[in-house]
């Protein structure tokens, strides 16, 4: 077998496993795959913490942005599952990519008013609600379910780091010789998956369309968990 069939191979099952599964479970038997929690509240002892033999899990705090129609948000209005990432309009380089793969996914739900989808700047001195409007819009984003956020770059920075657990930094801070934007603008390419309850269930990289895949069965199991509630 050649090496461009082997790889073939490996691609078409790692798209279809996970739905196979899904609808396996759905179809056959109770769905009794779980999500798992992710970053376990630490003690002063740098141990998870742990109440009444449960640990204790972080949770995304509440927040409020301003999003491309110039409204409110507060994360506590949005869906009971929310997908979230942090992006600028000038990046050129994984920016684009992350957000087109997001868009396939928000088309799988966008009638459902079950998912919200939330993007959020590194860069908002300059994506203000009008930038961030037109940028919507070259990613068919219904407004209905998918939020563009802007706020205070402060705020925005300290959200992303202690509340979402990603790492983001502007390196023209430190470095005033940085003029690239791409190069000035650090920050990750991972989505991540909220609950109800607004704890993080899962993390892809949303460059990758197999992560992305991965991500569309995890919301419908989600969903199902719901629905058998």
């Amino acid at each position: 077998m050649s090496k461009r069939l082997l790889k073939a191979g490996i691609l078409i099952a790692v798209l279809v496993l996970p739905a196979f599964v899904f609808i396996f479970l759905n179809v056959f038997g109770e769905n009794r795959f779980d999500l798992p929690y992710y970053f376990p509240e630490l003690n002063e002892s740098g141990r998870p913490q742990v109440v009444s033999g449960d640990t204790v899990y972080h949770k995304v705090p509440d927040f409020t942005l301003i999003n491309q129609n110039n409204q409110e948000i507060a994360l506590k209005d949005l869906s009971d599952i929310k997908i979230a990432n942090f992006f600028f309009t000038r990046c050129g380089t994984i920016c684009p990519v992350m957000n087109s793969n997001i868009a396939r996914v928000q088309n799988q739900f966008d009638h459902t008013g079950q998912v919200s989808f939330i993007s959020i700047s590194i860069d908002p001195e300059h994506d203000s609600v009008m930038v961030l409007k037109d940028y919507a819009a070259t990613f068919d984003a219904l407004e209905s379910n998918w939020n563009f956020l802007t706020g205070k770059k402060d705020y925005i920075y300290g959200l992303a780091i202690k509340g979402f657990k990603l790492p983001v930094s502007d390196a023209s801070v430190y470095d005033p010789e940085i003029t690239n934007i791409d190069d000035a603008f650090i920050h990750s390419e991972k989505a991540l998956l909220l609950d109800k309850d607004n704890y993080i269930r899962g993390i892809y990289d949303s460059t990758s369309k197999p992560d992305m895949e991965r991500l569309n069965v995890e919301i419908k199991v989600l969903l199902d968990s719901y629905e058998k509630q």
